[in-house]
């Protein structure tokens, strides 16, 4: 063997001891603050495991998850495929201006049509148990359908507006605020790094809600405008490991006239619509309303004795802080996390309103919808 091989040959065992070592060294670790979700920790051995495969899948995930600097790699990954011209790196979309787009495998038909007329039955089970009930349903398109101009060019996305339609078709009492958030695009009704619609966003889609009941949304000069964070590195952010995007900020309306609000869900409370803690964390979209819950209270010092039944994903969070205005008590019902019978509590909080509202791409791709939503009245 020649020198020069000697060397490659050198190089290669060190660079290899190297990463052994660093991997050894390196904590383990149970959740990622970048990608924001839960790492495969070592999985445990026994003879049924091993024979089966599922230590051999398990550690295999498991030594990805727990890689020496993973973020990093996985970052200078993103900046190659930059470099190279590419429009995605397999699970984001770069778009222009900084703008990051999830990217979206074509929604099934079927669970699709599913999904619709399990929120259709619903409806209607919801209208036999509250005779008088004011319902809506609404469909929010994402950011990918109401600024295609920051796609990539040709990057296909799913038909939202189809999505809708079929929604349309099937429930009358449907609220589509395509329109209006097109109206409004300039507005910033989408973050850069995040799947969600912005504070602005909400306030468009409360406004199409409102005006679909008949009533007055409350006019932007009733707010004032605070801006609780500059360093909002969202979902999107976190599939595409992009660190040349610059960090979004998240804006809260106050409303000028006093309404003092009360959060519960099991085990937690907030005094108002905001949990602060999560401005320290990587979540900050939790920031509104405390994140995600199975079933989640808000009482508000509007005393007009109406209830509002919000069947929701987590876009509804930014919207509930305008709704707040309107009822004197909104139930937000996640049947991600949900699955007991809503009979009893329509007649404890004497329900008078319903709103089922899902973004479209969470809707055109969450099983729980058909699976979950007809059980949830019976």
């Amino acid at each position: 063997m020649n020198k020069k091989a000697w060397v490659v040959t050198g190089a290669f065992l060190a660079a290899l001891a190297f990463g052994t070592g660093a991997n050894l060294l390196t904590p383990e670790k149970a959740f990622s603050e970048t990608e924001n979700r839960v790492l495969q920790t070592f999985p445990p051995f026994s003879l049924e495991e091993l024979t089966s495969g599922r230590f051999t899948t398990t550690f295999d995930t498991y030594t990805t998850d727990q890689f020496w600097n993973r973020d990093g790699w996985v970052g200078l990954k993103t900046m190659t495929q930059l470099a190279l011209l590419n429009k995605d790196n397999g699970r984001a979309y770069f778009g222009r201006d900084g703008f990051l787009f999830e990217k979206t495998a074509p929604y099934s038909e079927t669970l699709v049509a599913n999904n619709v007329a399990a929120v259709a039955r619903f409806v209607e089970r919801a209208k036999q148990a509250a005779p008088g009930l004011r319902a809506r349903v609404m469909l929010v398109p994402t950011a990918a359908a109401i600024l295609p101009e920051k796609l990539p060019p040709l990057a296909p996305v799913p038909d939202q507006a189809a999505v809708i339609a079929q929604m349309k078709a099937a429930v009358k009492e449907t609220v589509d605020p395509t329109a209006l958030l097109k109206a409004h695009k300039a507005d910033g009704l989408f973050y850069r790094t995040d799947h969600h619609w912005t504070t602005a966003g909400a306030y468009v889609g409360y406004t199409a809600l409102m005006e679909s009941l008949g009533e007055p949304p409350l006019p932007r000069d009733a707010f004032t405008t605070e801006r609780v964070t500059e360093e909002f590195f969202g979902t999107v952010y976190s599939k595409a490991n992009l660190y040349t995007v610059k960090p979004d900020f998240i804006e809260v309306y106050r409303p000028k006239a006093a309404n003092p609000c009360t959060v519960t869900w099991k085990n937690g409370r907030l005094d108002g619509l905001y949990d602060p803690a999560y401005l320290d964390k990587k979540d900050k979209y939790a920031y509104f309303l405390g994140g995600n819950h199975p079933l989640t209270t808000v009482e508000t010092g509007t005393a007009n004795g109406r209830t509002l039944l919000l069947i929701k994903d987590s876009y509804a969070n930014a919207l509930v802080p305008f709704l707040a205005a309107h009822y004197q008590t909104i139930v937000l019902v996640d049947p991600r996390y949900y699955k007991t019978d809503l009979s009893a509590l329509f007649q404890e909080k004497q329900v008078t309103d319903l709103l089922v509202l899902y973004n479209v791409n969470g809707f055109g791709e969450e099983k729980t919808v058909a699976a979950v939503l007809p059980q949830l009245l019976k």
